[in-house]
């Protein structure tokens, strides 16, 4: 079940100052109908005591009158008494006659156990008190003694008070209701108006969260409209514009860095390869010199060539990773993923006899669109990766499948796992997920990158699992 707590500033704004305006509707209806029907009740004591107890007091020698006889007036003192004047003699604490002025004279008032009970609880101190007859309904009685010892009660009744009352109360609702509705709707429209800027600043924010800020150029959205300076809602738009401009600078700077530095990498790189072959060349070139060498020279000679080939493929990938990231296209043709990934795992096996290589592969060809050669050098390193980072003897499967629109590349090893604190940053450049490898086996750390990148070219994704015992790289490409 939903919340109905109100999310928004402007609905918790709008819902408190209702609750304002309706406590103090409340408190000013509630005592508007206090002081009514104490001022009404007041004045109907007012009437008693003015009427005094002659009504009663000409019940005190007269016997009962017969029931629906309207003849008893000769009897009964009603004159100046108003109709639905009650009055009634009690004797040592029981009722002895009662009656009550009705339009067409007097009546004997029928009164139950109960009720008689309640008349002889009413004290004889000349007050008004509220007493509630079965028969008659609501009565304000005074009851003062007579002169034979009796108590004689005289009583109007409530209900004209109470009529009174219930009509405030009705008129008050209805009154209060349509205020309460009035203000609502012009509360809300006024705190809509009023918080107009903050909205804007909102609207502004939500622009800027959903820009990539991670890297690349980045063109922020226009300022919030500054309104009054000298209110909270200026001073918020205010600061939010000045924040948006050191953001600004900072990507701006940021991204003139990064563009210095990968045109640095691109230039070293392109500039490091006529060297780096040279080396290689005249290394190569000595050791086919005819004549006897020293074992030591010849030991030289052979590290330096190595070392000059592995440096020539560091090299071509760093001058790869600077290509791709200055956003050179790459080629985009139908490639059959499922022969790429045929021949890699055959160059596999013939490079790392002592691993165990299984192969997944659907009936159907997988095609995809993009660069047969790039994405043959994300396989090949994918696979040279759980080769050199797992011990001879370990199981290597690759598995493709599709899902209709997208083509998943797996590869999955049961070695040792990558550590869990290199794994966030395994796809990050000069990145070795061991670092105890030797350089000579272990690479440069370039190839987790490379493939990362060549991915991201293509508009894929690459993942990866790792825990003891199963590491996964999973690739996903659209289909073509």
């Amino acid at each position: 079940m939903r919340s109905l707590r109100p999310h928004t500033l402007r609905a918790r704004l709008t819902l408190g100052l209702l609750v304002l305006l309706a406590v103090s509707c409340a408190a000013v209806g509630l005592a508007a109908v206090v002081e009514l029907n104490g001022f009404l009740t007041s004045r109907l004591d007012e009437q008693l005591t003015e009427a005094g107890n002659r009504f009663a007091v000409s019940l005190e020698h007269k016997q009962e009158l017969p029931k629906d006889d309207h003849d008893g007036d000769e009897h009964a003192d009603t004159r100046r008494q108003a109709t639905g004047t009650f009055g009634a003699r009690l004797v040592d604490g029981t009722v002895t006659n009662a009656a009550v002025v009705r339009p067409t004279g007097t009546l004997n008032a029928d009164l139950s156990a109960a009720d008689r009970e309640r008349l002889a609880a009413v004290p004889a101190d000349g007050r008004g008190h509220s007493v509630g007859l079965s028969a008659l309904g609501e009565y304000r009685v005074i009851a003062t003694r007579g002169l034979d010892g009796d108590v004689l009660i005289t009583g109007m009744p409530l209900e004209p008070v109470e009529a009174a009352v219930h009509r405030l109360e009705l008129v008050a609702g209805i009154v209060f209701g349509a205020a309460l509705t009035a203000a609502g709707v012009a509360g809300a429209l006024w705190v809509r108006w009023s918080l107009r800027p903050l909205s804007r600043v909102a609207a502004t924010a939500t622009r800027v969260s959903e820009l990539p800020l991670a890297s690349g150029e980045v063109a922020l959205p226009p300022r919030a409209p500054e309104s009054d300076p000298r209110g909270e809602v200026g001073r918020v738009a205010g600061a939010f514009n000045r924040m948006l401009g050191h953001v600004e600078d900072a990507l701006t700077k940021r991204h003139a860095s990064e563009e210095r530095l990968r045109s640095f990498a691109a230039d070293a790189s392109h500039e490091l390869r006529t060297p780096v072959a040279s080396v290689r060349g005249h290394a190569e070139l000595a050791l086919l010199h005819p004549g006897p060498l020293p074992p030591e020279i010849t030991r030289a000679l052979q590290r330096i060539a190595a070392e000059s080939t592995r440096m020539g493929a560091m090299v071509d990938d760093l001058l790869l990773l600077a290509r791709l990231d200055a956003g050179r296209p790459l080629e985009t043709a139908p490639v059959d993923l499922t022969r790429l990934v045929l021949d890699a795992l055959t160059d596999a096996r013939a490079t790392g006899s002592g691993h165990r290589w299984e192969l997944d592969l659907p009936e159907d060809p997988v095609t995809v669109t993009g660069d047969a050669h790039r994405l043959q050098q994300v396989l090949a390193n994918l696979l040279s990766n759980a080769r050199l980072h797992t011990p001879a003897g370990t199981k290597v499967t690759v598995t493709l499948e599709t899902d209709g629109s997208t083509a998943s590349l797996k590869v999955h090893d049961d070695g040792p796992g990558i550590p869990e604190d290199i794994q966030p940053g395994v796809f990050e450049r000069f990145t070795r997920a061991d670092r105890s490898t030797k350089a000579e086996t272990g690479g440069a750390g370039l190839g987790l990158s490379i493939v990362a990148a060549v991915v991201e070219a293509h508009g894929g994704s690459v993942t990866v699992e790792s825990e003891p015992g199963s590491t996964t790289f999973t690739v996903r490409i659209a289909k073509a």
